[in-house]
Protein backbone atom coordinates (compact mmCIF):
# COMPACT_ATOMS: atom_id res chain seq x y z
CA UNK A 1 0.00 0.00 0.00
CA UNK A 2 1.71 3.24 -1.06
CA UNK A 3 1.80 5.70 1.45
CA UNK A 4 -0.79 8.22 -0.01
CA UNK A 5 -3.04 5.28 0.68
CA UNK A 6 -1.94 4.52 4.21
CA UNK A 7 -2.80 8.52 5.16
CA UNK A 8 -6.25 8.75 3.91
CA UNK A 9 -8.82 8.83 6.34
CA UNK A 10 -11.40 5.76 6.73
CA UNK A 11 -13.71 8.32 7.05
CA UNK A 12 -13.19 10.15 3.84
CA UNK A 13 -13.14 6.94 2.38
CA UNK A 14 -16.07 5.43 3.57
CA UNK A 15 -18.24 8.54 2.66
CA UNK A 16 -16.88 8.58 -0.67
CA UNK A 17 -18.18 4.90 -1.41
CA UNK A 18 -21.68 5.53 0.48
CA UNK A 19 -23.42 7.02 -2.84
CA UNK A 20 -22.27 5.76 -6.51
CA UNK A 21 -24.21 7.55 -9.55
CA UNK A 22 -24.41 5.50 -12.98
CA UNK A 23 -25.60 7.58 -16.05
CA UNK A 24 -26.48 6.06 -19.35
CA UNK A 25 -24.99 7.47 -21.79
CA UNK A 26 -26.29 8.60 -25.34
CA UNK A 27 -24.00 6.86 -28.76
CA UNK A 28 -23.97 10.75 -29.67
CA UNK A 29 -21.22 10.56 -27.14
CA UNK A 30 -18.85 7.95 -29.44
CA UNK A 31 -18.66 11.09 -31.51
CA UNK A 32 -16.19 12.89 -30.18
CA UNK A 33 -13.24 12.41 -32.34
CA UNK A 34 -15.05 13.95 -35.18
CA UNK A 35 -15.27 17.32 -33.40
CA UNK A 36 -11.73 16.36 -32.10
CA UNK A 37 -10.26 16.07 -35.49
CA UNK A 38 -12.16 18.74 -36.88
CA UNK A 39 -10.40 21.54 -34.50
CA UNK A 40 -7.02 20.26 -35.40
CA UNK A 41 -7.25 19.85 -39.32
CA UNK A 42 -9.01 23.18 -39.31
CA UNK A 43 -6.04 25.07 -36.83
CA UNK A 44 -3.33 22.84 -39.06
CA UNK A 45 -5.32 24.68 -42.39
CA UNK A 46 -4.77 28.08 -40.93
CA UNK A 47 -1.59 27.27 -40.21
CA UNK A 48 -0.35 26.46 -43.27
CA UNK A 49 -0.34 29.46 -45.50
CA UNK A 50 -2.24 28.36 -48.50
CA UNK A 51 -5.88 29.69 -49.69
CA UNK A 52 -8.78 28.74 -52.33
CA UNK A 53 -9.64 30.55 -55.39
CA UNK A 54 -13.16 29.79 -56.57
CA UNK A 55 -12.36 30.53 -60.23
CA UNK A 56 -15.42 29.73 -63.00
CA UNK A 57 -15.42 27.19 -65.63
CA UNK A 58 -13.23 27.65 -68.77
CA UNK A 59 -10.10 29.17 -66.29
CA UNK A 60 -6.77 27.88 -67.84
CA UNK A 61 -3.44 27.53 -66.20
CA UNK A 62 -0.88 28.97 -67.82
CA UNK A 63 2.53 28.22 -66.76
CA UNK A 64 5.82 30.85 -66.82
CA UNK A 65 3.42 33.72 -68.24
CA UNK A 66 4.31 37.15 -68.77
CA UNK A 67 2.51 39.66 -66.72
CA UNK A 68 2.00 43.35 -66.03
CA UNK A 69 1.00 44.03 -61.87
CA UNK A 70 -1.27 46.75 -61.53
CA UNK A 71 0.53 48.11 -58.45
CA UNK A 72 3.65 48.46 -59.33
CA UNK A 73 2.82 49.26 -63.11
CA UNK A 74 5.93 47.11 -65.00
CA UNK A 75 6.37 43.74 -66.18
CA UNK A 76 6.84 40.80 -64.72
CA UNK A 77 8.27 37.49 -65.98
CA UNK A 78 7.90 33.67 -65.13
CA UNK A 79 4.49 33.76 -63.48
CA UNK A 80 2.08 30.94 -62.84
CA UNK A 81 -1.12 32.34 -63.61
CA UNK A 82 -4.86 31.55 -64.04
CA UNK A 83 -7.01 32.88 -67.38
CA UNK A 84 -10.46 33.35 -66.95
CA UNK A 85 -12.84 33.11 -69.80
CA UNK A 86 -13.31 36.12 -71.56
CA UNK A 87 -17.02 35.66 -70.53
CA UNK A 88 -16.09 36.49 -66.89
CA UNK A 89 -16.94 40.29 -66.53
CA UNK A 90 -17.44 40.51 -62.66
CA UNK A 91 -14.23 41.46 -60.48
CA UNK A 92 -12.66 38.88 -58.45
CA UNK A 93 -11.60 38.79 -54.90
CA UNK A 94 -8.19 37.84 -54.21
CA UNK A 95 -7.95 34.22 -52.35
CA UNK A 96 -8.69 34.28 -48.63
CA UNK A 97 -10.09 30.88 -47.85
CA UNK A 98 -7.57 28.90 -45.81
CA UNK A 99 -7.53 25.34 -47.03
CA UNK A 100 -4.49 22.84 -46.56
CA UNK A 101 -1.72 22.28 -49.67
CA UNK A 102 -2.59 18.88 -49.82
CA UNK A 103 -6.09 16.49 -50.05
CA UNK A 104 -4.76 14.20 -47.22
CA UNK A 105 -6.99 16.70 -44.98
CA UNK A 106 -10.70 16.32 -46.40
CA UNK A 107 -9.91 12.58 -47.12
CA UNK A 108 -8.86 11.72 -43.24
CA UNK A 109 -11.84 13.59 -41.75
CA UNK A 110 -13.98 11.73 -44.23
CA UNK A 111 -13.00 8.70 -43.14
CA UNK A 112 -13.56 9.26 -39.52
CA UNK A 113 -16.61 10.84 -40.24
CA UNK A 114 -17.73 6.99 -41.87
CA UNK A 115 -16.33 4.94 -39.53
CA UNK A 116 -17.68 7.07 -36.92
CA UNK A 117 -21.04 6.51 -38.20
CA UNK A 118 -20.31 2.79 -38.93
CA UNK A 119 -19.37 2.11 -35.49
CA UNK A 120 -22.26 3.86 -33.41
CA UNK A 121 -24.46 2.26 -35.40
CA UNK A 122 -23.70 -1.62 -36.20
CA UNK A 123 -22.90 -3.17 -33.16
CA UNK A 124 -19.85 -5.99 -33.06
CA UNK A 125 -20.27 -7.47 -29.45
CA UNK A 126 -17.72 -10.01 -28.26
CA UNK A 127 -16.31 -12.55 -30.65
CA UNK A 128 -17.90 -10.31 -33.30
CA UNK A 129 -15.63 -7.54 -32.83
CA UNK A 130 -12.27 -10.24 -33.14
CA UNK A 131 -13.83 -11.50 -36.07
CA UNK A 132 -14.31 -8.20 -37.93
CA UNK A 133 -10.30 -7.33 -36.79
CA UNK A 134 -9.33 -10.91 -38.45
CA UNK A 135 -11.39 -10.83 -41.54
CA UNK A 136 -9.32 -7.22 -41.96
CA UNK A 137 -6.04 -8.43 -41.22
CA UNK A 138 -6.87 -11.70 -43.68
CA UNK A 139 -8.02 -9.45 -46.41
CA UNK A 140 -5.06 -7.17 -46.26
CA UNK A 141 -2.76 -10.18 -46.80
CA UNK A 142 -4.58 -11.63 -49.20
CA UNK A 143 -4.78 -7.80 -51.64
CA UNK A 144 -1.24 -8.26 -50.51
CA UNK A 145 0.08 -11.25 -52.07
CA UNK A 146 -2.68 -11.12 -54.79
CA UNK A 147 -0.89 -7.71 -55.63
CA UNK A 148 -4.19 -5.84 -55.53
CA UNK A 149 -3.14 -2.80 -53.14
CA UNK A 150 -1.33 -1.24 -56.59
CA UNK A 151 -4.61 -1.11 -57.55
CA UNK A 152 -6.74 -0.08 -55.28
CA UNK A 153 -4.44 2.84 -54.09
CA UNK A 154 -3.67 4.00 -57.47
CA UNK A 155 -7.64 4.19 -57.99
CA UNK A 156 -7.37 5.52 -54.36
CA UNK A 157 -4.96 8.44 -55.13
CA UNK A 158 -7.67 9.94 -57.59
CA UNK A 159 -9.64 10.42 -54.33
CA UNK A 160 -9.47 14.55 -53.71
CA UNK A 161 -11.72 15.51 -50.76
CA UNK A 162 -10.78 19.68 -49.84
CA UNK A 163 -12.57 21.35 -46.98
CA UNK A 164 -11.32 25.01 -45.88
CA UNK A 165 -10.27 25.98 -42.76
CA UNK A 166 -13.67 27.65 -41.91
CA UNK A 167 -15.40 24.12 -42.65
CA UNK A 168 -13.88 22.22 -40.30
CA UNK A 169 -14.28 24.90 -37.65
CA UNK A 170 -17.88 25.32 -38.35
CA UNK A 171 -18.76 21.60 -38.14
CA UNK A 172 -16.70 20.93 -35.64
CA UNK A 173 -17.92 23.80 -33.09
CA UNK A 174 -21.59 22.80 -33.86
CA UNK A 175 -20.73 19.66 -33.52
CA UNK A 176 -19.04 19.83 -29.70
CA UNK A 177 -21.55 22.24 -28.56
CA UNK A 178 -24.39 20.06 -29.10
CA UNK A 179 -22.06 16.67 -27.79
CA UNK A 180 -21.48 18.94 -24.31
CA UNK A 181 -24.99 19.67 -23.89
CA UNK A 182 -25.94 15.66 -24.73
CA UNK A 183 -22.93 14.52 -22.13
CA UNK A 184 -23.14 17.13 -19.34
CA UNK A 185 -27.13 17.75 -19.09
CA UNK A 186 -29.38 15.55 -21.55
CA UNK A 187 -27.81 12.19 -20.41
CA UNK A 188 -27.41 12.88 -16.59
CA UNK A 189 -31.09 12.76 -17.05
CA UNK A 190 -31.24 9.13 -17.02
CA UNK A 191 -29.21 7.73 -14.11
CA UNK A 192 -29.05 4.94 -11.06
CA UNK A 193 -28.08 6.29 -7.79
CA UNK A 194 -26.48 3.51 -5.64
CA UNK A 195 -26.47 3.59 -1.68
CA UNK A 196 -26.31 1.03 1.02
CA UNK A 197 -29.35 -0.65 1.34
CA UNK A 198 -31.19 0.65 -2.22
CA UNK A 199 -30.88 2.79 -5.43
CA UNK A 200 -32.93 5.13 -7.32
CA UNK A 201 -34.00 4.72 -11.03
CA UNK A 202 -35.25 7.53 -13.55
CA UNK A 203 -35.19 5.77 -17.09
CA UNK A 204 -36.66 8.16 -18.85
CA UNK A 205 -36.21 12.44 -19.64
CA UNK A 206 -38.75 14.36 -17.13
CA UNK A 207 -39.30 10.95 -15.30
CA UNK A 208 -39.82 10.37 -12.07
CA UNK A 209 -37.63 8.16 -9.96
CA UNK A 210 -38.67 5.07 -7.97
CA UNK A 211 -36.13 3.64 -5.50
CA UNK A 212 -35.57 -0.41 -4.81
CA UNK A 213 -33.72 -2.38 -2.49
CA UNK A 214 -30.57 -3.44 -3.54
CA UNK A 215 -31.56 -7.06 -1.65
CA UNK A 216 -30.95 -9.89 -4.48
CA UNK A 217 -29.84 -7.12 -6.57
CA UNK A 218 -27.86 -8.78 -9.91
CA UNK A 219 -25.10 -6.59 -12.02
CA UNK A 220 -24.29 -7.83 -15.48
CA UNK A 221 -21.88 -6.24 -17.71
CA UNK A 222 -23.22 -6.74 -21.87
CA UNK A 223 -20.15 -7.93 -23.90
CA UNK A 224 -18.06 -5.61 -25.07
CA UNK A 225 -17.88 -4.12 -28.68
CA UNK A 226 -14.58 -3.44 -28.83
CA UNK A 227 -14.77 -0.45 -31.70
CA UNK A 228 -17.13 1.55 -29.90
CA UNK A 229 -16.69 0.92 -26.17
CA UNK A 230 -12.97 0.47 -26.29
CA UNK A 231 -11.77 3.06 -28.99
CA UNK A 232 -13.89 5.21 -28.80
CA UNK A 233 -15.40 4.89 -25.10
CA UNK A 234 -12.49 4.66 -23.41
CA UNK A 235 -13.87 1.64 -21.39
CA UNK A 236 -17.41 1.97 -21.41
CA UNK A 237 -19.90 -0.44 -21.70
CA UNK A 238 -23.67 -1.55 -20.93
CA UNK A 239 -24.62 -2.56 -17.72
CA UNK A 240 -27.96 -4.75 -16.80
CA UNK A 241 -29.76 -4.43 -12.96
CA UNK A 242 -32.08 -6.96 -12.46
CA UNK A 243 -34.12 -6.71 -8.87
CA UNK A 244 -35.94 -9.88 -7.51
CA UNK A 245 -39.10 -10.67 -5.69
CA UNK A 246 -42.62 -10.54 -6.26
CA UNK A 247 -42.51 -7.34 -9.09
CA UNK A 248 -38.90 -8.09 -10.49
CA UNK A 249 -37.40 -5.42 -12.93
CA UNK A 250 -35.01 -5.72 -15.26
CA UNK A 251 -33.39 -2.06 -16.57
CA UNK A 252 -30.66 -1.43 -18.95
CA UNK A 253 -28.15 1.09 -19.07
CA UNK A 254 -26.18 1.16 -22.23
CA UNK A 255 -23.02 3.09 -22.71
CA UNK A 256 -21.67 3.64 -19.43
CA UNK A 257 -18.63 5.19 -18.50
CA UNK A 258 -16.40 3.13 -16.37
CA UNK A 259 -18.57 0.74 -16.13
CA UNK A 260 -16.33 -2.21 -14.51
CA UNK A 261 -14.68 -0.15 -12.00
CA UNK A 262 -18.52 1.37 -10.98
CA UNK A 263 -19.72 -2.46 -11.16
CA UNK A 264 -17.10 -3.44 -8.45
CA UNK A 265 -17.89 -0.53 -6.08
CA UNK A 266 -21.34 -1.19 -6.43
CA UNK A 267 -20.76 -5.14 -5.49
CA UNK A 268 -18.74 -4.06 -2.98
CA UNK A 269 -21.02 -2.11 -1.14
CA UNK A 270 -24.25 -4.59 -2.08
CA UNK A 271 -22.44 -7.21 -0.25
CA UNK A 272 -21.94 -4.83 2.89
CA UNK A 273 -24.37 -4.79 5.76
CA UNK A 274 -26.34 -1.26 5.33
CA UNK A 275 -26.12 1.35 8.01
Amino acid sequence: MSVEQSQTPPSKLAADNRQITVISHSTLFYWWPVWAVGFLLGVLSLMSGQRMAVVPEGTKAAHQATVQIPDQNETVEKREVYILPASQKEPIADPHLHIAKGKNFGVLFATILLLVIVITNVPLRGLWSFMVIFLIVALSIIFALAGWWDVILLHLSYLDIRINAGGYMFISTILCIIWLFTVLVFDKQIYMVFTPGQFKVCTEIGGGEQTYSTIGLTLEKQRSDLFRHWILGLGSGDLIVKTTGAQAHHFEMPNVLFVSSKMQRIEDMVRKVPD
